[in-house]
Formats: C-alpha cells, structure tokens, sequence
C-alpha cells in the first residue's frame, strides 16, 4: 500500500475577511496515513521524523478505520515490555501492530463543517484531531494547532496594531457603532472576536479588536462612548 508523505502546506497570513471559517480551508491535505498492520515501532519513527502526533489508519481498500496518536503508541510500548529481558524487547515490540493499539470508530467531520463546530467537538469529545471526510473517503486532517492558527488568525495575531479588549452591552447595534466610530476616525480593523458573558450581573459581552492606522489615544476617545469600559489596550 502507497502513503502520501505530503507535508503540511505553507499557511499564508490572511487579511481580516480572508479568516478560515470552513474545515477544507484549514485542514492539512492528504495527510500522511498508516496500515493497521504497521509494527508500533515503526509507526512511533514515522511520527518523530515528521514530528506529527497522531496518524489516521487507512486500510488497504482506502478506507479509514482508525487513528493513533503518539501517546497511544508510547503506552503500548510500555506497557508491553515491562516484565521482559532487554533481548526479548525488540522482538515483541515487532509483533505489536497498530491495529492494536489504535482507537477505532473515529470522529470525524465534513470538508463543509464550520471551523468553530470542528473545535465544539473536539473540546467536547477531549480529542487533538479530526479526519475530514469528503464523497466517503478521508481528504484531509484538521487538529487543534490548526484551530489555534485560525484564532490567532482571527484575532489579528500577526498583524502589527491596537489591541483592545473591552466590555460591551448585549444589545443589537452594538458592534455597528463600535465599527463605525472606529471608521470615523480612520480606523482599519484587522482582528475581531467576541466572548459572551452571563453572571450576577446579567448578560454583555467582551470584544477584541485589532486596529490600525489610528492613534491608541484617538483610538480610545472614539471607543468610550460606545462601550461599557474599555479593560485593556496596548500596542502589539
């Protein structure tokens, strides 16, 4: 059976409106695959020379009926020669198959899936990785440094600007005004994110928004009237 040893793409920076919302646009593609027959060993080498931590098992008619991870492979490793001679270990180690060891009825998710429904499973099933499937066959691989760069990404994490993280009302028209007194005074949004907040104290929100092309202290005169407080700002 023939594996495709691609590698991962080279990720350009995108702009503000070019942020991943679709699991194709974040996956890696064709990743690279094992067989379910694959000594632990050799799978365990695979995984250090390409420094990648879990692998999809595919089998020999393309279909996927498996993953493991490093964690899972280093424990069978273990676990398996404790009790052996320092001869004897090799040789089982070679009879070990990651078919053994492998977590079988996977998770995965659609080449269509929303980047944020990806990471809602993740967190919620506590697993590093997802096989994206498209047309029944597995097309790619989606893991959590993938969602840390699409919020990174999203945030404006590489771009030079004001940050500012602020408090505001939960109330309609409140990122229209935000937006547009940033526009007033000439403003250019390069990072946008919410986070709800429900408590005591009833319900609102915390924005993070990237901004340049805008004095932090022109910034922060337009800002206030719009918000409930504005709890940090810096340049980054």
């Amino acid at each position: 059976m023939g594996f495709d040893f691609l590698t991962r793409r080279e990720i350009v920076s995108p702009t503000f409106m070019e942020v991943y919302m679709l699991v194709r646009e974040l996956m890696t593609p064709k990743p690279i695959v094992i067989a379910p027959e694959m000594p632990v060993p050799d799978a365990l080498s695979m995984m250090r020379e390409r420094k990648i931590h879990q692998l999809p098992v595919i089998d020999n008619k393309g279909k996927l009926v498996g993953i493991v991870t490093e964690q899972d492979l280093l424990h069978a490793s273990a676990s398996s020669v404790t009790t052996l001679s320092v001869w004897e270990i090799p040789t089982l180690l070679a009879k070990i198959t990651v078919e053994m060891v492998m977590v079988k009825g996977v998770v995965t998710v659609n080449v269509d899936t929303p980047v944020e429904e990806a990471a809602r499973v993740m967190a919620d099933k506590g697993i590093g990785c997802l096989p994206v499937m498209g047309n029944g066959q597995m097309v790619g691989l989606v893991t959590k440094s993938d969602l840390f760069l699409a919020f990174m990404e999203l945030l404006g994490g590489r771009r030079p600007g004001i940050r500012v993280w602020a408090q505001t009302p939960d109330a309609k028209g409140t990122v229209a005004k935000i937006t547009s007194a940033i526009a007033a005074v000439s403003g250019n949004i390069m990072g946008l994110g919410f986070n709800e907040i429900r408590d005591a104290k009833g319900s609102r929100w915390e924005i993070t928004l990237k901004v340049q092309e805008v004095p932090k202290e022109k910034l922060i005169e337009a800002l206030k009237p719009v918000v409930i407080e504005i709890k940090d700002i810096r340049e980054s």
